[in-house]
């Protein structure tokens, strides 16, 4: 390790770890960098998004999963903020400068949820020092989607106690006062469902079996993404032209519901969005450049940046493949299982969806989380809890 010139380690810095450029790699548990003690885990998650989602509400799940990660983005642009979307939540590390600034968003984007998208949201700001207490280690990897965007991997164990401990009530964070907003510019929901091509479309949650043995269960996972990637597209839901847009007037009300009240009346407001995303639909169905603006370039750049496969200690995939493939995943899941190498939950559906968050439409960092459209990841996140 290098050390600076008082001979101490330099100070972690989520952007000098590594980039991983195969995803296989996030298996290698080598690749992984100890985050510190002083660090903090933010993390939030929809109280019974299963049954929201049952009600057809899984784009407003998705949204309120995804929301903490813009806004934190936005109050802290040039922050160095790893980050995992979870479907119905997201996590986020926390450097100590910035403990205080993310508390105060993660507390008005509770209040937003609950406000405009009638959601419940829970909410906690964890030590990492904790984490350590409980027995548990935190260990991070940067896996890079495409040259521009870097998604975190995790391992050690400490999410998975986060998790747990934000479900408990453990250090939670309160939801702000009444009218409380977050910054959320650029986080939408714009595009139409992906269709699955030639199959369908698997959500897949694979955990460790307590007390498994580590090498047996990489072994696993790795015949998983073997069997993936084998597959037309190597799995990617996102074709390479990126989804189709969705007609202006598509979610226009629900949509308005997260605009600034003081932007004016509602009814002039109400227009003004729907003038805004009819120009740029008129522009997207066109793809003609519009200035420095490329829609084909936009949708190259979604499809490269998907983020829809994920490893904290198991793989977490919302990919394409056929019928076969995926009956032959969950054989070998089945068996692994019989084995008790593994937990799993996984649903089928017939199409992708993606929530976006494009501070800026003339860069190539975009970030896009892909889930199942049929519920996805709460979906199989609720058969792996039926399990015994």
């Amino acid at each position: 390790m290098d050390l600076d010139e008082a001979g101490a380690p330099p100070p972690f810095r989520y952007a000098a770890v590594p980039r991983l450029t195969r995803f296989s790699d996030v298996l290698d548990e080598a690749r992984y960098v100890p985050v510190p003690d002083a660090w903090w885990i933010a993390l939030c998650d929809v109280v019974m998004s299963t049954r929201a989602i049952e009600e057809g509400r899984y784009r407003s799940v998705n949204m309120a999963g995804a929301a903490l990660i813009a806004a934190v983005r936005n109050a802290l642009p040039e922050a160095d903020m790893p980050f995992v979307f979870g479907g119905d939540g997201a996590t986020l590390l926390v450097s100590p400068e910035h403990r205080r600034t993310v508390e105060t968003v993660l507390a008005a984007t509770v209040t937003w949820v609950r406000e405009t998208l009638g959601l419940e949201l829970r909410a906690a700001l964890i030590p990492v020092a904790a984490v350590r207490v409980a027995g548990h280690d935190l260990r991070i990897a940067r896996y890079a989607a495409s040259p521009t965007v870097d998604y975190a991997m995790f391992s050690g164990g400490g999410l998975a106690y986060a998790e747990a401990a934000l479900k408990r009530g453990l250090h939670a964070v309160p939801a702000a006062p009444g009218g409380a907003r977050p910054d959320l510019t650029g986080l939408s929901c714009r595009f139409e469902a992906v269709p699955a091509r030639d199959g369908l479309v698997l959500s897949l949650i694979v955990l460790p079996e307590g007390g498994a043995d580590r090498n047996a269960v990489l072994a696993v996972l790795g015949e998983l993404l073997a069997e993936v990637e084998a597959s037309p597209g190597m799995g990617r839901p996102v074709p390479e032209s990126g989804p189709a847009m969705r007609p202006p007037w598509s979610g226009l009300r629900e949509d308005m519901r997260g605009e600034s009240a003081s932007a004016g009346s509602r009814l002039l407001r109400l227009a003004s969005l729907f003038l805004s995303r009819g120009a740029a639909f008129a522009l997207f169905r066109l793809g003609v450049p519009f200035g420095p603006f490329s829609p084909r370039r936009y949708r190259r750049r979604l499809a490269a940046n998907a983020d829809f496969r994920k490893y904290d200690d198991g793989l977490r995939l919302t990919v394409t493949c056929p019928v076969a493939t995926a009956d032959r995943i969950e054989a070998r899941l089945a068996a692994a299982r019989a084995a008790g190498l593994v937990r799993y939950g996984l649903h089928r559906q017939e199409a992708a969806v993606v929530t976006c968050i494009t501070p800026s439409l003339l860069r190539d960092d975009h970030v896009h989380f892909v889930d199942g459209a049929d519920g996805g990841y709460a979906r199989a996140a609720a058969m792996l809890k039926r399990q015994p």
